[in-house]
């Protein structure tokens, strides 16, 4: 090989070996940088992969916090609005369920200048109070003042220890009327703190008075106090005498707006199912208990051991003003309750049949099956709802007698024929509402005549026959037939009762009023 040829075969291998570290130079450069942009590319996954993990379990955080929050409060905060999904009792099982909310209309809010607030402890039994609320909302729209949910009679004889929402629908006694006046469960929490219990202003309204007294005389205390407790609400309105729209509002407070719970309402349809699978039935309001008889002084047919403990039962109440009685003169008068043996013979004379089934509407009879016993033998059928009901049934309702009182009221409206034995609270009040209903047939016994002629046909002065002519003919217009409501002026102990015949309410009959 010649020296030029050696000289450029060294060149080209120089040129050859310096391009190749010039090219593992450039490739090296290369490699790190794809290196490093990897990494990154790593880092960058890692992060988002981080990123998507933490947010999918504060979802499900949040999602479940919700779910359990629905189940505890659902009742109460969330009530109406639906859940997308139920959960059953199997963990496994889902269960897909359509809604189904009925929708409730509520009247709009009336808007008034609001003149303070009337507290109301109502008195007396299930349908004395019934009334006074009526009364009560019909005043506090007048006033243009809030009234607070009435307090219900715990000290009573019969000592029922039951609130408002126990015995009526509170929710809907209060928007049903919030077109009317406004109505709070309690005292705003300002007034709460300024009143100490027993220390806001409490008083009795005059009974019987009409709407100009609550004007001039309640409405001046409720500006100055802020807060007025009406300690006793029995016939604190009038009967007559009341603007129109008075009178229509104590009626729709009565009819509409004071509905029993669910729990008395289905407790009340289900005894009246079971008396409807029978035929038809009577409801006889048998007012012949202890507290009755021991209060009314009226004894005729007990035994003398059974007058001695009348009579102490009547002392031990300092309330009961009457101490002294004369039974017979009273009962001749037509102010004692009939007994079980004088309504025997009374629905025997009326022709009422001894198929039909009679419900007792009352409370225990005193002296038990010895004086119910000629009733039970003119009428097979008698009937309880401690018979028609298991003991189950009726525990909730034990020791809370206006519980029972409601049950035996619900009964008493869908009765075939209504009897009250005595024209107490509940035979008045029940007696009105069935008019409501379109004057369904109830017998208005004229107690005073009754006894006139039991006595006579006992005597032998007069037959069956005779007896019987002369109950149906003294009768034939008391059965709950269209009448005009009797005004006594000045007297209104002794004129019909405005809740026993609210004419002011009732449909137009087809047939002509009578007094």
């Amino acid at each position: 090989m010649g020296r030029g040829a050696f000289w450029t075969h060294r060149k080209c291998r120089l040129e050859w070996t310096m391009g190749s570290e010039c090219r593992q130079r450039h490739h090296g450069l290369k490699l790190g940088g794809e290196a490093k942009a990897e990494k990154l590319k790593g880092r960058s996954k890692l992060k988002l992969w981080m990123v998507r993990t933490t947010t999918t379990v504060l979802l499900w955080t949040c999602f479940l916090q919700l779910m359990a929050l629905g189940e505890t409060w659902g009742p109460r905060v969330l009530k109406g609005w639906s859940s997308c999904v139920t959960f059953s009792d199997s963990p496994l099982s889902v269960k897909q369920v359509t809604p189904s909310v009925e929708k409730i209309v509520l009247p709009p809010k009336r808007i008034y200048r609001n003149n303070g607030y009337v507290m109301v402890s109502c008195n007396g039994g299930l349908n004395q109070m019934r009334a006074a609320i009526c009364d009560m909302v019909a005043i506090a729209k007048y006033l243009n003042v809030t009234l607070i949910v009435p307090e219900l009679d715990k000290t009573s004889f019969w000592a029922d220890p039951s609130e408002f929402q126990d015995i009526f629908d509170v929710d809907h006694f209060i928007t049903s009327l919030r077109d009317e006046v406004r109505i709070l469960k309690e005292l705003p929490p300002r007034l709460k703190r300024r009143i100490k219990p027993g220390i806001a202003y409490s008083m009795p309204p005059v009974s019987w008075s009409n709407i100009s007294y609550y004007q001039n005389q309640i409405l001046p205390l409720i500006k100055k106090y802020k807060v007025v407790h009406f300690n006793r609400t029995d016939a604190r309105l009038a009967n007559n005498g009341l603007p129109s729209e008075i009178q229509k509002l104590r009626c729709r407070v009565n009819y509409a707006a004071l509905r029993f719970t669910s729990q008395i309402e289905e407790l009340g349809r289900r005894v009246i199912r079971i008396l409807r699978q029978n035929g038809l039935f009577l409801v006889l309001h048998l007012r012949y208990e202890m507290d009755m008889l021991a209060f009314s002084g009226c004894t005729h047919g007990c035994t003398i051991e059974e007058v001695e403990e009348l009579t102490r039962m009547r002392y031990a109440y300092p309330w009961w003003k009457e101490k002294v009685i004369n039974s017979e003169v009273k009962r001749k008068d037509g102010l004692c309750p009939l007994t079980p043996e004088e309504i025997a013979l009374i629905l025997k004379a009326l022709d009422i049949d001894h198929n039909i089934q009679v419900y007792i509407a009352a409370g225990e009879i005193y002296g038990g099956e010895r004086r119910m016993s000629a009733l039970s033998d003119a009428y097979p059928n008698v009937v309880r709802k401690e018979l028609l009901l298991g003991p189950s049934d009726l525990r909730y309702f034990q020791n809370h007698s206006s519980q029972m009182a409601a049950l035996d009221y619900m009964v008493s409206l869908e009765s075939d024929i209504f009897v009250p034995t005595y024209d107490g609270n509940m035979a008045k009040v029940v007696e009105g509402h069935r008019r409501y209903l379109g004057f369904k047939k109830t017998i208005i016994l004229d107690r005073k005549l009754l006894v006139e002629l039991i006595d006579q046909y006992s005597n032998g002065t007069i037959g069956w026959d005779d007896f019987s002519s002369s109950v149906k003919a003294a009768h034939a217009n008391r059965m709950g037939r269209p009448t005009r409501r009797a005004v006594i002026p000045d007297r209104p102990k002794e004129e019909d009762y405005f809740y026993a015949n609210p004419q002011e309410c009732l449909q137009q009959p087809d047939e002509p009023w009578t007094s």
